[in-house]
C-alpha cells in the first residue's frame, strides 16, 4: 500500500501544470471478513482495496474526484491522467471558494502500528470454540487500514493500523440475546474467554420469563456499550465549531455555562490510542489528544479546515462533519465485579439504540433498550426486561444522576463497512446512575 501511495503522489506531482496544485487523500485496506450464524461460518471473504480523493486547485477554485485504484501502476497512472484532465476542464467553470483551506506548510508524518494480528484461521477457530453449544451470530473483521496524504508542496503523511473486531451475539430465544464485542490491536485468547464468561450469567438469566416495568425513574447500570451509544450520540454536532457558532449544538447550555456535567466525566478525542489517522483529507494534523469535556465543563471544539477559515480559528484537523473519531471516556472507581451489589435494586441495561433528540435545546435524548437488559433485585439479575423507551437529559445522565463509573473500560471499534472498514472507536466504562427515566 505504501508503494502504491508514493507512486500516486509522484505521478500527480508530474501531472499538474502552471499555478495548479493538488491534494490527494489515499485510503486502503487489506481485510479478512467472516460472518457467523448458529455458531457456524456462513460467509468468509477477503478485501484488498484502495481509493483516492483527488483535489485540483488553482487560486481559490477547487474541483474534486473520487477514484478507485487498481494497485497496478500503469493502469492507475492512466486513471490519474484522465482524472486530472477531466478536473482541469472543469476548473475554469467553478466559482472561487471563500472557505478553501489546505495545508501549505509541509508537515510530514509517519505513524505505523505493529502488526500483531493472529492468523485468520486461529482467530476463527477460537470464535467457533466460544460458540460451541450456543447460538453465536456475528461478524469478525481484521487486517490493515492505511491512509496517506500528499500535496504539491511536498507534504507526505502516512498512517497504518492493524486491528481486529468481533461484533457478536449469543441468542437465547426469540428477540432475547446477549450482544458483545471483542476488539483491539493484539489478540489475547484470555481476553476473549473473559468476554464469553461475562455473557454466561446474562444468557442464563434470559431463560427467565420477561417482565415489564411501569414508566418512571429507576436506579440503573449502563454497560460500556450503552455508555458508548450515548457519548457517540453526543458526537452528533455536540463538539464541532460550526454547530456551536450557528447555535445548533445540543451542548449550547453547557457552552453558555447554564448547565454542567459531573466532574467525574472526562471525555477526550484520543487519537494516539485510537485507530483513526492523525491527519485529515486537507493535510492538517490531528492532535494526539483533545479534551472535549472535563471538570464539569465544555473543553475544546473540533474544528474542520473550512470552519477554521470561516471563523478565523486554528484547525484541529477534524473532518468535514467535525466529529471525534476516537472517543475516550475516563474510568472511575467502581469495580466491575461490584456492579450488581452496588446497584442492588434497579435495572441493568446492556445496550441502547435508535437514539434521537426529544428536546435538542435541553439535550434530552430518547431511545430504546435492546438485547440483554434486566430487572435487578437484591444485587441479582432476576428477569429480562421487555423493550422499553427511555427519555432523559444528558445533563442528568452524565451530570446530576451519575453516581459512579467503572474502573474497567471497553474498546469498541465501529463495525461499519460502508465503502471500507471504519476507523471510528469508542473506549468507555460502565456507568451507575441514581435515576434513569423509562417512559413506556
Amino acid at each position: 500500500m505504501r508503494a502504491a501511495f508514493e507512486s500516486v503522489a509522484e505521478t500527480l506531482s508530474q501531472l499538474t501544470k502552471g499555478r495548479e496544485t493538488f491534494t490527494a487523500f489515499f485510503q486502503g485496506e487489506t481485510s479478512d471478513f467472516v460472518r457467523f450464524n448458529k455458531s457456524a461460518i456462513r460467509q468468509p471473504g477477503h478485501v484488498e482495496q484502495s481509493s483516492l480523493q483527488l483535489s485540483l486547485i488553482e487560486g481559490a477554485c477547487q474541483v474534486q474526484e473520487q477514484l478507485c485504484l487498481s494497485g497496478h501502476p500503469e493502469l492507475d497512472t492512466q486513471r490519474l491522467q484522465t482524472s486530472v484532465e477531466r478536473l482541469r476542464g472543469m476548473l475554469g467553470d467553478v466559482p472561487a471558494d471563500p472557505f478553501l483551506n489546505i495545508a501549505r506548510e509541509p508537515r510530514n508524518s509517519e505513524r505505523v502500528g505493529e502488526n500483531r494480528l493472529p492468523a485468520r484461521d486461529d482467530a476463527v477457530s477460537a470464535i467457533l470454540d466460544a460458540g460451541k453449544g450456543r447460538d453465536l451470530v456475528g461478524i469478525f473483521a481484521q487486517g490493515g487500514i492505511f491512509c496517506g496524504f500528499a500535496n504539491s508542496f511536498g507534504q507526505r503523511n502516512w498512517f497504518a493500523n492493524y486491528n481486529f473486531n468481533l461484533d457478536a451475539s449469543f441468542f437465547a430465544h426469540g428477540d432475547k440475546a446477549v450482544k458483545w464485542c471483542y476488539a483491539g490491536v493484539e489478540w489475547d485468547p484470555a481476553a476473549l474467554a473473559a468476554r464469553v464468561e461475562d455473557c454466561l450469567p446474562k444468557l442464563e438469566a434470559l431463560s427467565q420469563p420477561a417482565c415489564s416495568l411501569e414508566p418512571g425513574a429507576y436506579r440503573a447500570y449502563l454497560a460500556p456499550a450503552a455508555v458508548g451509544e450515548l457519548i457517540g450520540f453526543m458526537n452528533w454536532d455536540g463538539f464541532g465549531l460550526r454547530a456551536h457558532k450557528t447555535k445548533q449544538t445540543p451542548c449550547l447550555k453547557l457552552i453558555e455555562e447554564k448547565a454542567q456535567v459531573s466532574p467525574k466525566v472526562r471525555l477526550l478525542n484520543n487519537t494516539a490510542e485510537g485507530v483513526a489517522p492523525n491527519f485529515n483529507a486537507e493535510g492538517f494534523a490531528v492532535p494526539d489528544s483533545q479534551v472535549l469535556l472535563a471538570d464539569g465543563r465544555f473543553g475544546d471544539c473540533l474544528v474542520s479546515s473550512r470552519s477554521a477559515r470561516e471563523y478565523a480559528q486554528p484547525t484541529s484537523g477534524a473532518g468535514e462533519d467535525e466529529s471525534a473519531a476516537s472517543l475516550d471516556l475516563a474510568a472511575g472507581d467502581l469495580a466491575q465485579a461490584d456492579v450488581l451489589a452496588t446497584l442492588d435494586d434497579g435495572v441493568y441495561l446492556s445496550n441502547l439504540w435508535y437514539l434521537n433528540h426529544s428536546d435538542r435545546a435541553s439535550f434530552r435524548v430518547t431511545g430504546m433498550t435492546r438485547y440483554a437488559c434486566f430487572r435487578v433485585q437484591g444485587g441479582k439479575l432476576t428477569a429480562p426486561l421487555n423493550v422499553m423507551r427511555f427519555d432523559d437529559s444528558m445533563y442528568r445522565i452524565f451530570g446530576s444522576q451519575l453516581a459512579q463509573l467503572t474502573r474497567e473500560r471497553e474498546l469498541m471499534l465501529s463495525a461499519a463497512t460502508y465503502s471500507q472498514r471504519s476507523t471510528d472507536s469508542v473506549r468507555a466504562p460502565g456507568a451507575l446512575l441514581d435515576a434513569f427515566r423509562l417512559t413506556l
